[in-house]
């Protein structure tokens, strides 16, 4: 055999290793340059070397990264195919300001066994970070090609008007504006290197009105400002008087707190002597609802919130079938859920039912009220109120029966007066009237009252601040009233008037604006009570009393909508009008606008040239807040229930399982909780107001059908319900833990033998009188019943053998079914697959019996030993779903 040499030598497989790189490359190019350099610098090795082609590197490819764009702007190159040396480079210019670093991976490949690069192989990818080194290629440019700004004259400045430049570059180094220069010579002014420019003497307006001059800036890299900027100085000839940092318009986030109003504000007397400033701020609330910011909860609600005693008669009810002396009176929309009824002073009368005012009867009660003179769109001044209808216009006229006698009383308003006309004992006693004269009766805005009366003694709460009466007299002998209880709004019944309704005549109506109309007899309401009923979750107030200087007063009103300042040193003046604040401790404020005022008056030596400063007005804009969001689960969709449990006494619970979250969108700044003098803490923030339970289709029949809810755990808690066939409502603020307790205790009662199987309810709750709603969760409620399948046994009596059915299948009955929740989808498969085994059973029966049949007598079942001889008679087959057994007796 002959041998070829050659042909031993070559290397069965010459290019045996793949090439190797580094795993990370660091690299920097310049925006004017297109090759990169390195680090480590780029070589490939190959431990194929020093084969011809196996152990040289022919080329580099590059790849993007996720998010990259190195294979689009870099290449890489082979310098020496031999050592593998290579050079990466962009394939255009690149941009420091558009693109500061760039990422790609490479990947080094060999030239394969043969010139034509058969079979070569590919290194592991390696990452190269490559940094853009930035070129100062741009100029400064300035903001404003024009600054102005005006000052004074005779003073100097530490800044006048601050000029600014940016640059384009994107490194620190030449981005930056290293220093400003004035380039006009021989003007009165100097430049910092933050722009800031100041004059360096005093200037006179006499001398030079106008100055105008020009500055240029210059980055880091000592390039010039592009352009030049103008200033111009106008000097003001004279010092005008007035307050300085007066901002237009200021805007409050809710949840912050409280913000100063006027955080730059300060008073220029134009070093006039001034002994005494006075500085009024009033705040405009009232047009929002009743009172300052009322709309954010009902009238009732807040007075649960206030741990109000309970137990008042609402007088003035949401008409109903059960209050239906509230029907014919005229309703105006309100900003919360308290129903606002119109008075015109003669055909607008509301008569109680004597069955209602006998529960407010005795010498000790609390009357309160929300009460607005004139009618729905009066904007009437105090001096033009002075002209209201000469006669008394009665509030609230009635006639109590006590235990063996009657008292008599009745609230009037009279011009700017408020009466109270009562009498202890119409039969022995004297009558007393109480007058007080108010301001706040006849200036056509709300306010709230409370009157605690117990005789002899009486107390005043207008808007929580208690007021004494001016005079108390015997109003002389007038003839008594009819020994007869009665109880009338907007007006009183004449002393000789028919019992017959429609010949009734009333006297003193009252025109205006009533709510919120309550009696609670038995002891007065509380100070502390009556104050939180009324008191502003919103207002002005003052930042830091102990910073006051010396000689400083500060006075604030009781609903917070004015504070006055008073002192008589300038500079101590203006740091206390800075402190000036608002505040709002709903964390879900009402948006909108409140119209801000500021007054001044000075008071100086010389009367005659004192100076004189016109009232300023801005804004306070509240913006929106963040929405909270009332999350109900743990319900349904489905409720599966055996029908007897639902024909029992206490029915089934439909929300057994209920969790409500409220939860707002990001955190809130708790800064305002714990705020002094904020009466609802932050949890009233996460009360609930209201939830209700409707059923979907038709309503419920009471015949048929029935929620049932636990009475006396409302009643303990203080909630009230209106229960009927189309829903469930459930009123009053509460925690969130009270209602799930309650709605978890909502049952679904049947009819004993009713034929509804089905039944849709629909839940939601709410918060702020429906602000907020909660999302509505949808129950599927299943009744299904308990068949005894003898039917089933009966149709299989055919494959029993005729000769040996001696007796019949009887008492064939369904254990029942689980007794959790389970949806119809779940319960139609385990129904089928107990209907499965039973006949699975019935055929094993069919066949044991053929095979006694076939034994004989002797034979026993397999099931159960006892006698000889197996009695048939009552054979019982029970099917489990679960385990499956055979019992036979």
């Amino acid at each position: 055999m002959r041998v070829f040499p050659s042909l031993l030598a070559r290397p069965q497989n010459p290019n045996k290793h793949k090439p190797w790189i580094e795993t990370e490359y660091q690299g920097i190019v310049m925006e004017n340059d297109n090759t990169v350099l390195l680090n480590p610098p780029l070589f490939a090795l190959d431990k194929d070397t020093p084969l011809h082609y196996a152990g040289e590197i022919c080329g580099f490819r590059v790849h993007n990264v996720p998010g990259g764009s190195g294979s689009v702007q870099f290449e890489a190159v082979v310098l020496d195919r031999s050592t593998g040396e290579g050079l990466v480079r962009s394939k255009e210019p690149l941009d420091c300001e558009s693109q500061r670093e760039h990422s790609f991976t490479i990947q080094a490949y060999d030239c394969g066994e043969g010139p034509d690069g058969s079979n070569s192989k590919k290194s592991h990818k390696a990452t190269v970070h490559v940094r853009v080194n930035d070129v100062n290629e741009f100029s400064p440019v300035f903001v404003e090609r024009h600054y102005e700004a005006s000052v004074p004259e005779g003073r100097l400045f530490d800044r006048i008007v601050r000029v600014e430049a940016l640059d384009a570059d994107c490194s620190p180094q030449y981005s930056q504006i290293c220093f400003y220069d004035i380039i006009t010579p021989n003007v009165p002014f100097a430049i910092d290197n933050d722009g800031n420019i100041k004059n360096t003497e005093p200037l006179d307006s006499k001398r030079q009105r106008v100055h105008t001059f020009w500055v240029t800036a210059f980055d880091c890299g000592k390039n010039r400002a592009q352009a030049d900027a103008q200033v111009t100085v106008t000097v003001k000839p004279s010092c005008k008087t007035g307050w300085i940092g007066w901002s237009k318009r200021v805007e409050y986030t809710p949840g912050s707190g409280s913000i100063p109003l006027f955080p730059n504000l300060h008073l220029e007397t134009c070093e006039e002597t001034v002994w005494n400033i006075q500085a009024t701020v009033e705040l405009q609330t009232g047009h929002i609802g009743k009172g300052c910011d009322r709309d954010s909860y009902s009238d009732r609600s807040v007075r649960r919130l206030c741990g109000a005693v309970r137990g008042e008669v609402d007088l003035l009810p949401p008409p109903s079938p059960a209050a239906n002396w509230t029907a014919a009176l005229p309703t105006l929309p309100s900003s919360d859920s308290s129903l606002v009824f119109s008075f015109n002073g003669s055909t607008h009368v509301a008569v109680v039912p004597e069955s209602v005012a006998s529960t407010v009867s005795g010498d000790h009660f609390t009357l309160q009220l929300w009460m607005r003179r004139g009618g729905a769109n009066t904007q009437t001044s105090t001096s033009q109120a002075r002209g209201f209808r000469k006669e008394e216009e009665t509030i609230i006229c009635s006639t109590v029966k006590n235990d063996d006698s009657y008292s008599h009383y009745s609230l009037s308003v009279h011009g700017c007066r408020l009466s109270l006309f009562y009498w202890p004992d119409v039969s022995a006693a004297r009558p007393v009237k109480f007058l007080w004269k108010l301001e706040q009766v006849c200036d056509s805005e709300w306010h709230h009252l409370s009157l605690s009366v117990q005789f002899p003694s009486v107390t005043l709460y207008v808007d929580g601040v208690t007021f004494d009466p001016a005079l108390i007299h015997d109003n002389g002998a007038i003839p008594n009233p009819a020994p007869r209880q009665r109880l009338v709004i907007g007006a009183c019944w004449g002393t000789y008037c028919s019992n017959h309704p429609l010949l009734r005549k009333y006297v003193g109506g009252y025109r205006g604006l009533l709510s919120g109309v309550t009696v609670r007899p038995g002891s007065v309401e509380p100070h502390s009570v009556v104050e939180c009923l009324y008191a502003c979750r919103e207002g002005l107030d003052f930042g830091d009393l102990e910073t006051l200087g010396s000689g400083m007063k500060v006075h604030v009103n009781p609903s917070q909508s004015v504070l006055v300042l008073e002192g008589d040193d300038i500079e101590s003046f203006n740091r206390a009008v800075q402190q000036v604040t608002y505040r709002n401790s709903l964390r879900f404020a009402t948006p909108g606008v409140r119209p801000l005022k500021l007054t001044t008056s000075l008071r100086c030596f010389n009367e005659e040239s004192c100076l004189s400063l016109r009232p300023l007005e801005s804004y306070l804009v509240v913006l929106q807040p963040d929405a909270p969001q009332i999350s109900l689960s743990g319900v349904g969709p489905h409720l599966a229930r055996p029908a007897p449990e639902f024909e029992s006494p206490r029915g089934v619970p439909l929300f057994p399982e209920l969790r409500i979250v409220c939860s707002l969108s990001h955190a809130v700044n708790t800064a305002a909780q714990g705020m002094e003098g904020a009466l609802m803490s932050d949890a009233v923030a996460h009360t609930l107001d209201g939830c209700e339970v409707q059923p979907l289709g038709e309503e419920l029949n009471p015949e048929r059908e029935e929620l049932l809810v636990d009475m006396d755990a409302l009643k303990e808690r203080g909630l009230d319900i209106i229960n009927t066939t189309a829903y469930i409502a459930i009123t009053g603020a509460e925690s969130i833990s009270v209602y799930e307790d309650v709605l978890r205790s909502v049952r679904y009662r049947l009819a004993k033998g009713s034929a509804r199987f089905e039944r849709r309810f629909r839940l939601s709750c709410s918060e702020m009188n429906g602000r907020y709603t909660s999302n509505e969760l949808t129950l599927e409620v299943l009744a299904h019943h308990l068949y005894h399948p003898s039917h089933l046994l009966a149709s299989q009596q055919q494959f029993l053998h005729p000769s040996h059915h001696t007796g019949e299948l009887s008492g064939h009955t369904l254990p029942n079914p689980h007794r959790n929740s389970v949806v119809p989808g779940a319960a139609t498969v385990i129904i089928m697959v107990c209907v499965g085994f039973l006949v699975v059973m019935v055929i094993l029966g069919v066949f044991r019996i053929r095979s006694i049949h076939r034994r004989g007598d002797g034979a026993r079942s397999g099931c159960k030993e006892g006698s000889s001889q197996w009695d048939d008679s009552a054979l019982t087959i029970i099917v489990n779903p679960m385990e499956v057994k055979c019992i036979l007796r």
